[in-house]
């Protein structure tokens, strides 16, 4: 299974060194920023990045030749519906909520702002939408009283986006194919960026 990883920031080093664990080829690694540490982990490793053209896109270029699974984690950008194309089985991203709720950049912030007592994480299809792609794995935990987004995100819902990507890279290598489970539309709230007041 070869693999580009898109992404940034610790949760994108994190699930660079856990797929090199699994045993999966990550054939390139894609960032906003060469100065990223997810840029540095892969130099380091011998893998090799390539920065975005523009922080905001992922094109086809970019995605490396023969890839068989895009995945994204922690990336802010949209992987344009020509790279997914590009990958064998398509892309993958992981989000921090239980879609359909919360589709956004600020899922967690938005977990603790509307006092939900549940939250969880997604590995979703990449789609022409944000975060509405179909679910591939899914799974809930509690959320502890007066925790922050952050605490929450540490504690729960980094590790459970590593173990979630793990059970899909899992599946798709010994299936060749990803689990799809359209998200309810009755259900999507946003999740839009929370300004500081």
């Amino acid at each position: 299974m070869r693999i580009t990883l898109v992404g940034s920031r610790h949760f994108g080093v994190s699930t660079f060194n856990m797929f090199r664990e699994h045993g999966v080829e990550i054939a390139r690694v894609v960032v906003h920023d060469g100065e990223d540490r997810l840029a540095a982990a892969a130099r380091a490793a011998g893998v090799e990045v390539v920065v975005q053209a523009d922080p905001k896109r992922v094109v086809a270029s970019e995605i490396a030749p023969n890839t068989g699974l895009i995945v994204a984690a922690h990336s802010h950008a949209r992987v344009t519906k020509e790279a997914v194309a590009a990958a064998k089985l398509g892309g993958i991203g992981y989000h921090p909520s239980l879609l359909p709720r919360h589709r956004g950049i600020a899922a967690v912030e938005w977990t603790i702002k509307e006092g939900d007592p549940i939250a969880g994480g997604t590995v979703y299809h990449l789609a022409e939408r944000m975060d509405a792609g179909a679910i591939a794995a899914q799974e809930w935990c509690f959320v502890k009283k007066g925790e922050t987004a952050r605490e929450l995100w540490e504690r729960a819902l980094a590790p459970l986006g590593q173990k979630l990507l793990a059970r899909v890279i899992d599946y798709a290598k010994t299936y060749n194919e990803l689990p799809a489970k359209p998200q309810d539309e009755e259900f999507a709230t946003k999740a839009p960026s929370v300004s500081p007041h």
